[in-house]
């Protein structure tokens, strides 16, 4: 896990779909999905928050918990669509590296999202191991954690 890969809304841009295809080129293996470095290494500030918070779209804060409207109604109706279908939190991360610090969220979340079988990532956005589960995403291109 890499610091540089927590967006500013709490999102670990490690565990994303479209990092992980980027980061495994899985589309010279037959998929078609869009790439991403993530949000700080493409300067965007954050994908998720940028485009309607003007404080993260100039760069003015590292992380939403720095902002006096933390937690506001775009990144509380954000955390509760990553909650239901992704099995994470933005802002139950944003308070772990508010309070612990930052090296202590990268251990949790390394240990929370690790792939039981090669210790690589595990994405949050449907469960799989995009290293060695790709099989799985073959046959149903919309899996997400378990559910058909």
């Amino acid at each position: 896990m890499n610091e540089e890969l927590i967006a500013p809304c709490g999102m670990n841009c490690a565990l994303c779909a479209a990092y992980q295809f980027r980061l495994h080129d899985l589309n010279q293996q037959g998929f078609h999905r869009k790439y991403c470095p993530g949000c700080i290494p493409r300067g965007e500030n954050c994908l998720h928050m940028g485009d309607v918070c003007e404080k993260l779209a100039q760069g003015t804060l590292r992380f939403c918990y720095e902002c006096e409207a933390y937690p506001c109604k775009r990144l509380k109706a954000l955390d509760k669509r990553y909650r239901t279908k992704y099995h994470m939190s933005m802002i139950a991360n944003l308070n772990l590296i508010r309070d612990q610090g930052m090296e202590a969220f990268l251990a949790q979340e390394a240990q929370k999202w690790r792939c039981p079988t090669c210790r690589g990532n595990l994405c949050c956005h449907n469960g799989l191991c995009m290293h060695c589960q790709t099989d799985d995403l073959r046959r149903n291109p919309k899996y997400r954690w378990n559910e058909d």
